[in-house]
This record gives structure tokens, C-alpha cells and sequence, in this order.
């Protein structure tokens, strides 16, 4: 779990913008950094960074908006858009995404 006090490093700048967090686990073998956040400005390049692996070990996606004060848990569309990308494209969904997308799938 993060820190209480944590903050995000990179303050999104702009009146209206939607901010993307990925919550990367590393695995259970890194007891010093449990839990990693990682911002994107876009869904897509979110769901392009997971299929690409510029992630270990992806637990949960959050969106937030600056301007309209909401945040919300996309981790379900998310892996439902890769685990569609995948079946499109006749292949299986990477390992490194495997669990996070059954986890939120149900498959």
C-alpha cells in the first residue's frame, strides 16, 4: 500500500486533464517497494504500456481528473481492452499482464 503522505511526483498541469495511475506490485520479491505508482496522460498509452510490459507486475489503474474532482477504478476496462486487443490479434495475453487481467476479468 502507498505511504499516507504519498503525492504524485509529476503534478499534471493543465485546467481540465485526465491522469492515468498503474499501480505495479514488482512482485512479491520486493518487500522495500511493495507497491509503485506510475502516471500516464492517456488511456491508450496506459493500455500500451501494460502490453508492451513497461510494467512488472500491474495490480489496479486509477483515473483522476483535474478539473471535474473525480477519481475513478478503470482497472476492469482496462483489462477487459487487453484481453479484447489480444483475442483480435489471435494471441495470448502477455505474462507479465496475465494475473492482472484475470484478476479483473474473471478468465
Amino acid at each position: 500500500m502507498p505511504k499516507p503522505n504519498w503525492l504524485p511526483t509529476v503534478v499534471p498541469y493543465g485546467a481540465d486533464q485526465t491522469v492515468y495511475l498503474v499501480f505495479d506490485s514488482f512482485g512479491a520479491s520486493r518487500s522495500d517497494c511493495p507497491e509503485k505508482q506510475i502516471e500516464r496522460d492517456d488511456l491508450e498509452t496506459t493500455i500500451s504500456d501494460l502490453l508492451t510490459g513497461q510494467f512488472n507486475a500491474p495490480v489496479r489503474v486509477m483515473a483522476f481528473n483535474t478539473l471535474e474532482h473525480w477519481i475513478e477504478d478503470v482497472s476492469n476496462q482496462v483489462a477487459e481492452d487487453i484481453q479484447a486487443r489480444c483475442y483480435i490479434d489471435g494471441v495470448p495475453v502477455p505474462e507479465h499482464v496475465r494475473d492482472f487481467v484475470a484478476s479483473h476479468t474473471g478468465f
